[in-house]
């Protein structure tokens, strides 16, 4: 188990959070259940550890190496709100952007397709585009180092597929803890999923908007909750932070060989609240910062209107299924990555606009 020591330094009572073995997790142990299910209704997170051939080191190493590369070679691998040749809206890079509030990074998220993404008329609704995009090709760094470009791609390929293995494990264990063994069904495609590689910059200058509307703390990530279950590397990086008892507290980084895991409003939802979505952020702290998350996500065709037990869900008050759920949601917690209304029929042609307005809030570097 590990100590919180950030609660236990504020005063709060000693608490313990688990720390499941990775074979014990992804081998349906039941000895993982309870310690899980404690853990999740309690502080909405746990941790997941010894996992086998995993190198955090490999993948911070090749993180750095990737954002250390020229703008211009980064940008042919952005998505279509800051490079409109590409056709990708979510799967590739996002440049720092230097007017986008609470939020202060650079990303590049990565799925688990490699097929040409499917095609989409015109004439189509927003809904089934964004189907599509649930399905995008991923683009991958061509740099002119073989070597580099290879190692890339195959680590990240598997880190994907091993956290993908880590999230079915815990929604098999929340189901069997829950009586609820089928809600491993509602993932069966899990066509969202998505490994992000994250990197946040110090600010160059701090402005009221960045701050938070809860305490004033200055942010590089917004507060937010997830939406389903997130698998994040933190290495041995400091500034995230978790909400608990109406408090803000650090969150421990998962080391060397360890990864946070915790679940996402949804989850919250159709579990009935028996376990708990976990409001957090990361603070701006006076170095260069690096994770990241893998968010694990139902079919796009789930429903989510009704809970285990039946019970007509918030979500379910708006939306059958999640990609219509996901189609308000994305934009929301990446604004500087999507418009706020992603797909409609005006984006593209939009974003062709503004393009040059985009490029003069992108920072070189």
């Amino acid at each position: 188990r590990f100590v919180f020591h950030a609660f236990l330094s504020s005063g709060i009572n000693a608490e313990y959070g688990a720390s499941i073995q990775y074979t014990a997790l992804t081998e349906d142990s039941l000895s993982v259940d309870s310690p899980i299910l404690h853990s999740m209704s309690k502080f909405g997170f746990f941790y997941v550890s010894d996992v086998p051939d995993y190198s955090a080191l490999k993948e911070l190493e090749l993180l750095k190496h990737f954002f250390s590369l020229p703008l211009p070679v980064k940008m042919e691998l952005a998505v279509n709100k800051h490079n409109t040749r590409s056709k990708n809206v979510y799967r590739g890079y996002g440049p720092l952007v230097e007017d986008s509030g609470t939020q202060y990074k650079e990303l590049f998220n990565i799925g688990p397709h490699e097929d040409p993404t499917p095609a989409f008329s015109p004439t189509d609704t927003p809904l089934n585009k964004l189907r599509a995009v649930s399905r995008e090709q991923n683009v991958w760094p061509h740099t002119g180092d073989n070597e580099f470009d290879q190692e890339f791609r195959r680590v990240f390929q598997e880190g994907l597929r091993m956290r993908q293995r880590i999230a079915r494990g815990v929604i098999r264990s929340i189901g069997r803890s829950l009586g609820a063994e089928n809600l491993i069904n509602r993932f069966t495609e899990s066509e969202f999923s998505t490994l992000g590689l994250r990197k946040y910059p110090v600010r160059t200058r701090k402005l009221v908007r960045m701050n938070s509307e809860y305490d004033g703390v200055t942010l590089s990530e917004m507060e937010h909750e997830d939406s389903t279950v997130t698998i994040l590397a933190t290495f041995n990086y400091t500034g995230l932070q978790a909400l608990y008892q109406d408090k803000y507290y650090e969150v421990p980084p998962s080391g060397s060989n360890s990864f946070i895991v915790n679940i996402g409003t949804l989850i919250e939802d159709i579990s009935d609240q028996r376990i708990k979505a976990v409001r957090h952020r990361v603070k701006q702290v006076e170095f260069e910062r690096h994770s990241i998350p893998c968010f694990f996500n139902p079919s796009f065709d789930a429903d989510i209107s009704r809970s285990i037990s039946g019970r007509l869900t918030e979500a379910g008050k708006k939306y059958r299924t999640f990609g219509e759920w996901m189609r308000e949601y994305l934009p929301a917690v990446e604004p500087a990555l999507l418009k706020k209304e992603i797909l409609s029929s005006e984006e593209i042609i939009e974003d062709n606009e503004n393009s040059s307005d985009e490029a003069d809030n992108i920072i070189s570097r």
